[in-house]
């Protein structure tokens, strides 16, 4: 298992808690299960990146009975795309710490994820090393590589990452990719609609416990 040796300048603000911090408040569940189509693409379409048509598509399998049946019905429609949708949909990522990154021209999802292992501002140095693996993937696999940030405490984490997927096939390299895009989803779905509000605990003193006189 390869290990990146990091510098104490690189190393110390990209430890950070598995965790995004949300751009908004989440739509109450509630409220979500009420919308129409229209706004249900509206809100969901972001969670997959600049692709919209995986929630046009999981429309199709309300009702949803808890957040986890939506997450399942937006991973059934990437996992079940034809191959070209899934490449493009693979495509659609932006690279970390890349063009786009440096342009200031990702979603703000993406810009919150990468930023919070401070990949918005790296030194030179490490600049050129994710540079370096990132022709190497996209030379190899004809996509950018994607890893579900939220899961990683640190850079070093995800370079390790990166170096060992490098030495995948292409096979299990796509699909590896595809379950990534379905955790960044599963994060993103968390800081959009909340989870179900669980029924209210009885209240212990709502009745006695025994109506009369004990004999």
């Amino acid at each position: 298992m390869a290990n990146y040796a990091m510098d104490s300048n690189a190393m110390a603000p990209q430890t950070a808690p598995i965790m995004n911090t949300p751009a908004s408040t989440p739509i109450p569940w509630n409220a979500f299960l009420a919308l129409d189509e229209a706004r249900f693409g509206e809100l969901l379409g972001p969670v997959v990146e600049h692709s919209p048509w995986v929630a046009r598509r999981a429309w199709a399998a309300r009702p949803f009975a808890n957040p986890e049946q939506l997450y399942r019905a937006l991973a059934d429609v990437i996992l079940g795309a034809s191959e070209a949708e899934q490449l493009a949909l693979l495509r659609s990522h932006p690279e970390l710490a890349g063009q786009e990154a440096r342009a200031g021209t990702m979603t703000a999802d993406s810009q919150s994820e990468q930023g919070r292992l401070g990949l918005l501002s790296l030194d030179a140095s490490t600049v050129h090393r994710i540079e370096n693996l990132n022709q190497r993937y996209r030379d190899r696999f004809g996509f950018p590589f994607i890893a579900a940030l939220r899961l990683h405490r640190s850079l070093a984490s995800v370079l390790q990452a990166f170096d060992e997927r490098l030495r995948q096939d292409a096979t299990t390299e796509r699909s590896e990719a595809l379950q990534q895009v379905c955790e960044v989803m599963r994060g993103r779905l968390n800081q959009t609609v909340a989870p179900a509000s669980p029924l209210p605990s009885p209240s212990l003193t709502a009745a006695p416990l025994f109506s009369g006189s004990p004999s």
